[in-house]
């Protein structure tokens, strides 16, 4: 079974320090996503004429563009698509928990606005980013794509490789709204639910990451039947694959869950302030 799945494998691969490969898709649609954005700059509404997006916002949008592209592309890439499970459980956490919430802080409201109005968006777009619904769509497309025949799939067929990263993107963009919502249409969770949400969403990764990571064969034919780098064994791959899911993933959501704490005793220490001297002043 290995042996014909080798061949699946392109002949090219190899990983070299001086080469670094570029896929067309990836750039074609990062410059359009680039494009559009700079576009939508260009012709903001006459309430929001100066205001935005800050020099701030289009630095996060267009980090986060060069991340996704430093993901899809190069020695990464390479790593993940040819070698090593964990590589791409690397790219996966990068797709997931890194370019999504910049391409977010980058975008201000107004920019996404309009699109609401369009006939059935609005609708689909409050039901999505509510905390429930946002914790379940990410959930079910990462343990979904994870499966050892969707993800071998996947991996033998480019174009649904393609489709899998896309709908990690997508799923992580609806994962972070009611987080860092730039819309008051589409609210953010209130801190403590923010921490609450973050806290819950480690669950079911650490749960899908033990399951891999214990698993007492090879998942993922694939990568057992890749060329071996740097003497790591498919299962010594296959856990710490695992191990990159489950504790700098987790450890991410935790970092997030305590700039959020530091930020609610900021916003109460900030409202107990004004409540004080609107006091002193009425008492004067």
């Amino acid at each position: 079974m290995y042996p014909s799945l080798a061949l699946l494998l392109h002949d090219a691969a190899r990983i070299a320090a001086d080469e670094f490969t570029v896929h067309v898709s990836t750039v074609i649609g990062l410059i359009g996503l680039g494009a559009l954005y700079l576009w939508r700059a260009r012709h903001a509404p006459a309430a929001e004429a100066g205001r935005s997006p800050t020099t701030a916002q289009r630095a996060m949008f267009f980090v986060g563009l060069a991340t996704i592209f430093l993901s899809l592309n190069g020695w990464l890439h390479d790593l993940s698509d040819y070698y090593l499970f964990s590589a791409h459980m690397v790219q996966h956490l990068v797709l997931t928990l890194v370019a999504p919430p910049l391409l977010i802080m980058g975008t201000p409201g107004w920019m996404l606005r309009p699109t609401l109005r369009w006939p059935g968006v609005g609708a689909a777009a409050r039901f999505v980013s509510r905390a429930p619904a946002a914790f379940v769509i990410f959930n079910v497309v990462l343990t979904v794509w994870h499966l050892p025949p969707m993800y071998e799939f996947a991996m033998e067929h480019h174009p649904v490789h393609i489709v899998q990263h896309l709908c990690f993107m997508v799923a992580a963009t609806i994962m972070w709204w009611p987080i860092l919502s730039p819309m008051p249409e589409l609210p953010r969770l209130s801190y403590p639910l923010q921490m609450l949400y973050l806290f819950l969403m480690t669950i079911p990764m650490s749960i899908l990451a033990v399951c891999i990571g214990y698993a007492d064969h090879a998942l993922y034919p694939f990568y057992a039947a890749a060329p071996r780098l740097w003497g790591i064994t498919p299962m010594q791959d296959q856990l710490i694959g695992a191990l990159i899911m489950w504790i700098p993933g987790g450890l991410f959501f935790f970092a997030v869950i305590s700039v959020i704490f530091f930020r609610w005793q900021q916003a109460d220490g900030d409202t107990a302030e004004v409540a004080q001297v609107g006091w002193v002043g009425a008492t004067r």
